[in-house]
Order: structure tokens, then C-alpha cells, then sequence
């Protein structure tokens, strides 16, 4: 009775502790349904799932799921710590140069018997553990719903606070927000500041990399980003006589770009936001949708 009493408890209390993972994942991932294809966003990292009716096999992947270009040859390999049967894919790439663009593909049958894509996007890291939990949480058909935005913009989850921003702004990708002349931002929510600095220092070489701009100021300014206080990298881009669908689409010289990496109701975010010099710009030096999660002191 005695050793009964002690596996039950052991039980017991690995699901209690797989309860408590799953419930800090929830409160840092957002999620958006578009077209059959789940979009999540959660430290950093874009993961999507992808489920269709068909049996579990090598050629119902490559034949259902085209648009990954996974190849039938490529399935091969298997993550055996998730103790049930899958087709696992890594891929990586350089670009640019020191930063590589990391690819995980799982291939795995639902409890409904329907075959299932998962694909986990990162930039310089992985994570396996977030990983493996996640491809057990879709498997499982075990995430709320709650975590689900609506398509349309009226109202998002910002990192916990509910933001209402009305018709004039549209998703650019999951944790990604457009507003027509009032500015973008896209962000994340992390476990950790060091994750969340990480994240917003790499998506800063990415653009600095990536665009033909002339960098003009390059400074750290004190804000106030969702009641905290902290500092916020500032850029100011100048595209004067640069020639892109971007610039000609916007009309703008010049970027602006703040960077942040702060703590924001018991997690850490990174957000990067931006406007363009026509874009509406608000007496404090803020475009509206900025002002909407942050304040220059």
C-alpha cells in the first residue's frame, strides 16, 4: 500500500508539474487561425500547426503538406524523447553572415487520427524542451483557445492587456501590427530578459544587415514601456535616394526604430516599433500606435 501510495504521488505530481509548464507557456503565446494553418509566437520563436485528413505516412507529408518542401527522402530521422511515433526535420541557414535562420519540422498523427505539421522557426537558437512541449500540447488538441486572436485588429492580446486599435491596422504576421500612418510593432513575450534582450539585439543586426539605409542617430533614450522604466535603443534610418518597394509603398525618408527588452506583467518582452517621418506623429514624438505601449520621459 505503502509504494502504491508513493507512485501515485510521483504521478501525481509529474502532471502537476506539466500543468504548471503549460499554464507559463499559455500567458507568454499569442495565437492566430488563418486559412487552416494555427499561427503562434512565444519567446521569440513563430511556430504553426497544420492539421489535414489523412493517414500518418512518409507520402501523405510530402504529398499534403507541399508548401514545406519536405521532401519524402528527407523523413528519415525521429525525436524518440517524444515517446510516440513522428518524422522529424532540422534545417539551417546563414543569412546574413553569423546569423542562422533555424527550421524544425515535426510530422505526427492528432488524437483524431488526422495527420499533423508543425513547423518552429527561430533565429541563433533552438529551444527542444518548448519544442517537444508544444508538439505534445497540438498533438494532444490541448491549447485554449483563449490564446486565439481574432483576424481582425479591433481588439489584440499585448503580453497579457487586451489593446483596442480599430479598423486602420492590419496583421503583418503573428505578433506583428500595421497601422496606416500610425506606425508598426512586433513583439514577443519571453521567460527571461536575457532571452528577451537576445532577441530584440538580433533582430536589430538583422535589419541593419538587411537594409540600404544611412544610419543618422544611434542613441539610447529613457521610456516608460508598459509602466516600466527602462531604456530603449533609438535608430533613425535615412532613405533618401534609396530605391525600394518599401520606401516607394511608405513615401517616407526616413525610419525611426526603437528597440526594447523589458519586464512586462511576470514575463519579459521584446518589441521592436517603428514610423516613418509622414507618418501621424503626436506632439510627444510618438506615432499613436507607440503611444499605445510606450512614453519618452
Amino acid at each position: 500500500m505503502t509504494k502504491q501510495l508513493i507512485t501515485l504521488a510521483f504521478v501525481f505530481g509529474f502532471v502537476s508539474l506539466y500543468g504548471q509548464d503549460d499554464a507559463s507557456l499559455f500567458t507568454r503565446m499569442n495565437a492566430i487561425s488563418n486559412h487552416g494553418v494555427d499561427f503562434f509566437n512565444v519567446d521569440g520563436m513563430e511556430l504553426t500547426s497544420q492539421k489535414v485528413d489523412a493517414e500518418f505516412s512518409r507520402k501523405n507529408i510530402s504529398k499534403k503538406f507541399k508548401q514545406l518542401k519536405i521532401k519524402e527522402s528527407e523523413l528519415t530521422s525521429s525525436d524518440s524523447s517524444l515517446g510516440f511515433e513522428n518524422y522529424y526535420v532540422f534545417k539551417s541557414n546563414e543569412m546574413p553572415k553569423g546569423m542562422f535562420s533555424n527550421m524544425s519540422y515535426y510530422f505526427i498523427e492528432g488524437v483524431d487520427k488526422k495527420l499533423i505539421a508543425i513547423t518552429i522557426a527561430s533565429v541563433n537558437k533552438t529551444d527542444k524542451t518548448l519544442e517537444r512541449q508544444f508538439v505534445r500540447l497540438v498533438k494532444n488538441d490541448s491549447i485554449p483557445k483563449s490564446i486565439y486572436n481574432s483576424q481582425s485588429t479591433d481588439s489584440l492580446n499585448f503580453a497579457g492587456r487586451k489593446l483596442y486599435l480599430g479598423p486602420s491596422c492590419r496583421w503583418m504576421a503573428i505578433n506583428n501590427i500595421q497601422c496606416h500612418s500610425y506606425g508598426q510593432m512586433n513583439w514577443s513575450v519571453h521567460k527571461s530578459h536575457e532571452d528577451a534582450l537576445k532577441t530584440i539585439n538580433d533582430h536589430f543586426r538583422f535589419i541593419q544587415e538587411g537594409n540600404k539605409g544611412k544610419v543618422l542617430t544611434d542613441t539610447s533614450v529613457a521610456v516608460i514601456f508598459e509602466g516600466t522604466e527602462t531604456n530603449a535603443r533609438k535608430i533613425i534610418y535615412d532613405f533618401t535616394g534609396v530605391t525600394s518597394i518599401l520606401v516607394g509603398m511608405t513615401g517616407g525618408k526616413t525610419l525611426t526604430i526603437y528597440f526594447v527588452a523589458a519586464p512586462v506583467r511576470n514575463n519579459f518582452v521584446s518589441c521592436v516599433m517603428s514610423f516613418w517621418n509622414n507618418d501621424h506623429i503626436n506632439p510627444s514624438g510618438l506615432a499613436p500606435l507607440l503611444e499605445e505601449v510606450m512614453k519618452l520621459k
